[in-house]
């Protein structure tokens, strides 16, 4: 079993910067991918940014391609999301996610098998 949780959210004003983190439990963690999405109010959770199990392999929204960068550090169990240059618009409760299948960058919600509890990210214009 992994227990995912994230921090670092918070409130920023527009082009401001923010780094969420995302910690697990349990010894696995360096053989899961992992992903990043992001859910408002009333709307689907969206998906944001995937890690494969070694960090060699990344993808991310075209939302966010150019701003935001996904990292892990797998000695610390931790996958980190690095938002720069952020818009109102990506304001959202943003989760990690865990994908047993560690070569997999899914962006399908469905496709992971652990959920953090999620961290408010909210942009001022």
């Amino acid at each position: 079993q992994v227990q995912l949780v994230e921090s670092g959210g918070g409130l920023v004003q527009a082009g401001g910067s923010l780094r969420l983190s995302c910690t697990a439990s349990g010894r696995r963690f360096s053989s899961y991918a992992m992903g990043w999405f992001r859910q408002e109010p009333g709307r689907e959770r969206e998906f944001v940014s995937a890690i494969t199990w070694s960090g060699k392999g990344t993808l991310y929204a075209d939302s966010v391609k150019g701003r935001f960068t996904i990292s892990r550090d797998n000695a610390k169990n931790t996958v980190y999301l690095q938002m720069n240059s952020l818009k109102p618009e990506d304001t959202a409760v943003y989760y990690c996610a865990a994908d047993a299948n560690g070569y997999r960058m899914s962006q399908l919600t469905t496709q992971y098998n652990h959920w953090g509890q999620g961290t408010q990210v909210t942009v001022s214009s």
